[in-house]
């Protein structure tokens, strides 16, 4: 296999975050040596994150075992993962906001046509559902742990009781048509045939569709760590890959 130099479009203080936290688990462990530096460890794990590039690659990249490369992946990640913020935890950070956007977005996965409890009718195609949290200029302050692709946005939403920890803190909460019936404080835009709507209600729901997109940014940066565009792994890993690369992101925009 060939060995070329290449970089990876991220901040410098995720990698510093990452390599911080993984000398103190090394500390904790009393490690005294490995094929890696805390470093190159967390670069290893940013490669595979960021750039979704494979065990194989990597190992080939990093002179490592490819057996190795899996555990150093999986000991970042878990790490990462841990540190991510809780539901209450980003409630209270949103409770300093105007208000929150929130929505679901699908992260594919490789799935046969007999998984159906994966198949998102809305996106006609196999994946896990996420739910994403938004500040109102579009950031992104949490995302849920996944769901199969066949939840509906609004029962996710409930699962993972991001509707009612919302209206116990108050948050007003801007979400589309799929959440019809949440409740709370979540807010809907007007249903209907759009020549049925009133000139008012026509206003406000361009309105409504304007400040409601900001959330795209959000999703956006979530699936800008390439290995979340198409999931090739186990569907129990996947919560714990999307609260590693929340983690990344909120430390490096810290």
């Amino acid at each position: 296999m060939l060995v070329y130099p290449s970089g990876i479009d991220v901040s410098s203080s995720a990698l510093r975050f990452l390599a911080a936290r993984l000398r103190e688990r090394r500390r904790s462990l009393g490690t005294r040596w490995r094929r890696l530096t805390a470093g190159r460890q967390a670069l290893l794990t940013l490669a595979h994150l960021r750039n979704g590039q494979p065990y194989a690659q990597l190992a080939a990249g990093f002179r490592i075992g490819t057996t190795t490369v899996y555990r150093y992946v999986t000991e970042a990640v878990e790490l990462l993962a841990a540190l991510a913020p809780t539901l209450t935890e980003a409630v209270r950070a949103a409770s300093m906001k105007a208000f929150v956007i929130l929505d679901g977005t699908l992260l594919s996965i490789d799935r046969i046509a007999a998984d159906r409890p994966f198949y998102s009718g809305k996106h006609r195609k196999h994946g896990m559902n996420v739910q994403v949290i938004a500040d109102p200029k579009g950031r992104l302050l949490w995302a849920s742990p996944a769901l199969a692709g066949a939840v509906h946005d609004v029962r996710a939403a409930r699962e993972h009781g991001i509707i009612d920890a919302l209206a116990e803190a108050g948050i007003n909460c801007w979400a589309d048509k799929g959440y019809q019936g949440a409740g709370g404080t979540v807010r809907l835009p007007y249903r209907g045939q759009w020549d049925s709507l009133s000139t008012g209600q026509q206003a406000a729901n361009r309105s409504y569709a304007k400040v409601r997109a900001l959330v795209e940014q959000a999703i956006s940066t979530l699936k800008s760590w390439r290995l979340l565009r198409k999931l090739r792994c186990s569907t129990t890993r996947i919560t714990g890959l999307v609260h590693a690369v929340l983690t990344l992101h909120l430390a490096s925009s810290d």
